[in-house]
Parts: structure tokens; sequence; C-alpha cells
């Protein structure tokens, strides 16, 4: 089993109120993880000092900047401009606005920052997405904005492992980095299109974001390991070689 390879290829996301947290749980997590992923709640906290400080001790972990960002192209421009000195590999922004939208993001992170465009939130399933207006079915709103993403130059997308298949067919070539994975007998939360480790790897996703599963675990390394090891026998499976 390839345990190095598998290990780049699990997210965990960072979801703690405050620095202190966040560097205990990276000290926990260092040598066991490909990288972190900073959201809202600990960003909006710390700002980008905690990206710099956890780079900073753990030289090793990426960073994936998770803030969604959606507004008119000119201040999604210019936030990525910000972001590109934070310290992170990867951001995500919003897919919905189109393609002019998603390239104004490429064009100002100037190769030193990975966009990363949300297709549709693992949180939401059809009927969700019905109360929010949309007249299209899940598939085709991913389908539509996997499109976008790729035309537009980004670096990858985000959707659930229900659509990667999907994604890697419209969209080739493009990292595609599936939330809402729970380990066999892990409570779901309020994640609703969700698939175990190994059944994402076999759907065709490249990085998987895991959080409540190895962050609530009593010891993190071991949580993050037992999904590494997960990772490393679906992909040697799904190896045709």
């Amino acid at each position: 089993m390839d345990l190095e390879a598998a290990r780049e290829r699990l997210i965990v996301a960072l979801d703690v109120p405050d620095l202190e947290r966040a560097l205990s749980a990276a000290k926990s997590l260092v040598g066991h993880v490909g990288m972190l992923k900073i959201g809202l709640e600990l960003f909006v906290a710390e700002g980008p000092s905690v990206i710099h400080k956890i780079r900073e001790q753990h030289p090793s972990l990426g960073i994936f900047l998770d803030l969604k960002l959606h507004d008119i192209p000119n201040t999604m421009a210019g936030a990525i401009r910000s972001a590109r000195s934070s310290g992170a590999n990867l951001i995500t922004v919003h897919a919905g606005s189109g393609v002019d939208h998603l390239r104004a993001c490429v064009e100002a992170a100037e190769g030193e920052l990975g966009i990363l465009a949300v297709t549709v939130l693992t949180s939401q399933d059809a009927n969700a997405c019905k109360e929010a207006g949309h007249s299209r079915s899940t598939e085709e709103l991913v389908t539509m904005r996997a499109i976008c993403a790729r035309e537009a130059g980004c670096k990858g997308v985000v959707s659930s492992a229900h659509e990667v298949s999907r994604v890697a067919t419209v969209a080739p070539g493009l990292m595609l980095i599936t939330p809402g994975i729970r380990p066999a007998g892990s409570a779901t939360g309020d994640q609703k299109r969700v698939m175990t480790p190994s059944e994402a790897i076999a759907a065709g996703s490249s990085h998987l974001v895991i959080g409540r599963p190895i962050m609530q675990a009593t010891n993190r390394a071991e949580a993050a390991d037992a999904i590494v090891r997960e990772i490393a026998l679906a992909q040697q499976s799904s190896d045709p070689t």
C-alpha cells in the first residue's frame, strides 16, 4: 500500500474556534494528513495570522482556505489578491456566478493560489436545491458549474462524491475535492450526500475532506491513520496496473 500517496489525499477540516485549539490540532495531525482546511469560523476569529502560525510551526502541512467567496468579479479579484500572501495553497469560491466570475479569481491568483470552484454544497440535496429556486437537478447544476470551472482555468472543483465521476468526464484534469465523507458507522450530521472514504476514492475523488470523524476522535492521529489506510486500499483496488 502506498500510504504516503494516500496521506496526501486526506484533508482535515480544522473546525475549531480559536488559534490555541488550531495549533494543538495541527500538532496532533502533522505527519498523518496532507492538508488542513481552515473555514469561516476559525478564519473570522483569527484572520490570516492563523495560517502563518500553522505554516511556521508545521511547514509540511498544506493549507486549504475554505471561505466559499461569492461577490461581483471585481470584489472577488481583490479578495484573491489579498489571499495570495496568506500562505494558503488553495481557496474556495462559489461557482454559481459563471465563467467571468471564476476567471477573475484565477487571473488575480496569478498561479500563486489554487482556485477551487464549489459546485453544490454536500449539505444540500435535491429538495434543498429546489427550495433555493433551482429548476435543474443537483447533477445538472454540478455538471454546468464544473464545466465553467474548467473553462475559467480553476485548479479544481469541490463536489459530492455522488457527482464526481460525472465531473471527471465533463471537466477532466481538475482536482476533485470531496467533502461529506463519513467512515462506515459514523454519524452524518448535517451532511446529506455522503460516502465512505473507499467509496469516494472508487468514484474518482482525488482528495477527501473529513472533519468531525477525526477532530472529535479521542486520538486524532489514529483516526486519521485508519482513514489513510482505507484510502490506500481503495486506490490500490482502483489502480488498473
